[in-house]
């Protein structure tokens, strides 16, 4: 059954500046500014107040109504990401051979070397504005941070994909580089 009108919404902190412009969201707070194009979805984003984002959708299916609270999460994400910020802790299984990785000096890429013996060395290109590197606390582990949620899990899955075992018995090969943790950077006080 159709809704002849659903909405949601949500509040914006004082120290952070929400922007619409035909669906295109702009956020900027103290760690910096994230864009996000929403035009393919067909839902209104109005700013009613000062600080309170409004979500409507007009006689919208079922999905097309879910697609509300998926858009009201993005930009929540978008928020968190600009006040306090995203990290990733990824950690280096192997049973035999070593794993090295070796992040590069500009942060933008990460060497894996040694994966289950192999003389090839894989080269990971981090997303834009994520930066990566290895844990100076922890044996074997890399630190993923950023302000963008998607572009650090992404890159954090892209490291994981890199290390995938082919052609052997995945119960028995269990090596690898995995997500072993997700935090928000700065925790409320």
């Amino acid at each position: 059954m159709k809704d002849i009108q659903k909405s949601d919404e949500l509040i914006v902190p004082d120290n952070v500046s929400v922007k619409i412009q035909s669906r295109i969201i702009n956020v900027e707070g103290p760690r910096g500014k994230l864009t996000k194009n929403l035009r393919h979805l067909n839902i209104e984003i109005k700013l009613v107040a000062k600080n309170k984002l409004q979500f409507s959708v007009y006689h919208g299916a079922r999905k097309h109504v879910a697609a509300i609270r998926t858009v009201r999460s993005i930009i929540n994400n978008m928020i968190t990401g600009v006040t306090k910020g995203f990290q990733y802790k990824m950690r280096y299984v192997y049973a035999h051979f070593p794993i090295n990785v070796i992040v590069n000096g500009t942060n933008d890429a990460v060497e894996i070397r040694n994966f289950l013996g192999q003389k090839v060395a894989f080269q990971v290109k981090m997303r834009e504005g994520v930066h990566c590197e290895a844990s100076k606390s922890q044996k074997d582990e890399l630190l993923i941070t950023g302000n963008d949620l998607e572009n650090v899990s992404q890159s954090a899955a892209d490291i994981q994909q890199t290390c995938r075992v082919r052609n052997k018995d995945i119960r028995k090969f269990l090596d690898g580089i995995y997500v072993s943790e997700r935090n928000v950077l700065e925790q409320d006080e």
